[in-house]
């Protein structure tokens, strides 16, 4: 007699969720089957932390070499398609890596959108596929809002911008979210102009006030960009000439020509494969799950972006894959643990948020003890100049760290150090005995622990 179904677990999606599910499945010797709609490694790999960190990275130093006093008088040059070109390069190198290592894991592969026909079945192209279960891992996907005018202008998102060829002359970037910044930054970086219009009162909104002021200073004293907050696009038009936005700001309606629109308008999970014919609930924000990733579906598990994007990061969606994993081979219910982990954008000055912000906890009604200190009073603001950024450091009533935002030119390599503290229960006190390189920017978490404990 046959077997009922064609495999154990079917993981829709190999983004770091989908993978890390995957291949712990495998390793317990678990009939298993990735279904991937795009490219192997998902956004991850080829449209947002990988191209971006390259691309990112070179921008960041072009834009060093061309206005730093000792070499501003060189004249630098670069081919613009050839940035595009290396990360493509190297995202396409990884994404195969990633289905190899699936094929070497026993893990069949099959490339095509998947969509459900019932519980237990899905389709991917003409090929129909069982399993027991199955673990959704689809990520998220641009969230456009209400703008008049979208389907008749040819306008550029967050994944194809950093994959675009010609650098624009002048750019206007909807969205001063994380992804909005970034290619803004990018784009201004190597000598485009740059407009960035965010709706809210300040860039970045979901983190403190002080992020979002911070990186406008050095966009507008920089990088010469332009910032509109509290601005609202209201209609794209297009022509042979230039492409016209109409936005609303201070109650007034403007209107101003460019020859690129990038629409870094967020993100919202990605749930279109049929769910209702799996009887898997979901809503605008995400498909639903209980804390052990498990949907309305009994046999169908969702992690990553597709349920929250609110703390989206390569690292966290790891960690939920691994979790899901763990528990379903051995039949625990080990629950997840969301303290510590970071977000970074990658500005220059980068930005990290570790663990609780100042934000978050007053929207919770939740008090807090704080200490920032800004960098330019450190000994390293001092030597690497202009230099824009900070240490916030939050510590609880037992002054136990609970939470940072870094915002430096180093800010990803600092944030270990504090999500070990948190996780570990350090106070204020003991960080601020951790011995800490005088003249780097980290120096500044020792200043901002020690503010804390005169505080306790």
């Amino acid at each position: 007699m046959g077997k009922k179904f064609d495999f154990d677990y079917i993981v829709i999606g190999s983004g770091p969720a989908g993978a890390t599910t995957a291949l712990a499945l495998a390793k317990a010797k678990k009939e298993v089957a990735i279904v991937e709609g795009e490219s192997f490694g998902g956004s991850a790999v080829n449209s947002r932390d990988v191209p971006y960190g390259i691309s990112l990275d070179f921008a960041h130093t072009f834009s060093k070499l061309s206005n730093s006093p000792e070499t501003s008088t060189q004249d630098a040059h670069f081919n613009f398609p050839t940035i595009v070109s290396h990360s493509e390069g190297i995202s396409s190198i990884l994404s195969d890596e990633y289905k190899q290592s699936f094929l070497a894991a026993g893990i069949s592969c099959f490339e095509g959108y998947a969509n459900f026909i019932d519980s237990n079945t899905i389709v991917v192209g003409s090929t129909q596929i069982t399993a027991a279960h199955f673990i959704i891992a689809t990520g998220a996907h641009l969230k456009t809002n209400e703008i008049a005018g979208l389907d008749a202008v040819n306008y550029l998102t967050p994944a194809t911008a950093i994959r675009s060829r010609r650098l624009p002359k002048a750019a206007l970037v909807v969205g001063g979210g994380a992804s909005g910044c970034e290619i803004a930054a990018y784009f201004a970086e190597l000598g485009a102009k740059v407009l960035i219009m965010e709706r809210a009162s300040h860039l970045l909104p979901n983190e403190d006030k002080e992020v979002g002021k911070t990186i406008q200073e050095y966009f507008e004293n920089e990088l010469g960009m332009m910032v509109l907050t509290g601005s609202k696009v209201v209609a794209l038009e297009q022509d042979n000439v230039s492409k016209r936005v109409v936005f609303n700001v201070d109650g007034r309606e403007k209107m101003v020509r460019v020859d690129c629109i990038v629409l870094a308008t967020g993100s919202q999970p990605t749930v279109d494969c049929g769910l209702e014919n799996a009887g898997v609930n979901y809503k605008n924000a995400g498909i639903i799950v209980d804390k052990g990733f498990q949907t309305s579906a009994k046999n169908i598990y969702a992690v990553g972006d597709c349920v929250n994007t609110k703390n989206s990061s390569f690292e966290l969606a790891e960690y939920e894959g691994n979790l899901l994993a763990s528990n379903l081979i051995h039949r625990t219910k080990n629950p997840i643990d969301f303290v510590g982990f970071a977000r970074v954008i990658n500005t220059n000055p980068e930005v990290a948020v570790i663990g609780a912000n100042e934000y978050d906890l007053l929207k919770q009604d939740k008090k807090c003890k704080k200490s920032l200190v800004e960098l330019k009073d450190t000994f390293a603001g001092k030597i690497h100049q202009p230099c824009y950024g900070f240490v916030k450091l939050l510590a609880d009533s037992s002054n136990h760290i609970i939470g940072a935002t870094i915002v430096a030119p180093n800010a990803s390599a600092l944030s270990g150090e504090i999500a070990l503290a948190i996780r570990s229960r350090i106070t204020a006190s003991e960080l601020a005995n951790i011995p800490h390189v005088s003249t780097s920017f980290g120096a500044a978490i020792k200043t901002a622990a020690k503010n804390l404990t005169k505080t306790a």
